[in-house]
């Protein structure tokens, strides 16, 4: 039941954002075991001359960037599941996006389950009425 925030740096390519999608809802099943029909993605793009790392724009380092916002139930993944996660998904974004800047971000967020949810029901409730 992830909920994903991706911002990638330059203009919208349908066949770019579909292997985005596809790539991240991937890996987020097989590294991470979620189920695909909960897994919820929304992707923006923000010009390079509008995306800032080291106070200079990617239009004048010539690189691309991502950072991706994952919310998870708390104690769900290990530590080790994360950091592949994040791992493969930085390679991932390194072959869609070619010429990946180094600080490109994936965020791994643990949220308790009594305070994350989705249709109206927690998490917690939802582990307590299986």
């Amino acid at each position: 039941m992830p909920h994903i925030v991706i911002h990638v740096s330059g203009h919208s390519d349908p066949a770019i954002n579909r292997r985005i999608v596809d790539s991240v809802a991937g890996l987020t099943q097989s590294v991470l075991g979620k189920k695909l029909p909960v897994i919820a993605i929304t992707l923006q793009h923000i010009p390079q001359d509008l995306w800032f790392i080291g106070g200079r724009p990617l239009s004048e380092v010539g690189k691309n960037a991502f950072h991706l916002d994952i919310s998870v139930t708390d104690e769900t993944n290990t530590k080790a599941e994360k950091a592949r996660y994040i791992e493969e998904v930085y390679a991932s974004f390194g072959k869609i996006l070619g010429e990946l800047h180094e600080c490109s971000y994936v965020h791994v967020i643990d949220a308790r389950a009594a305070a994350y949810g989705y249709g109206g029901k927690t998490q917690e409730y939802r582990h307590q009425h299986v």
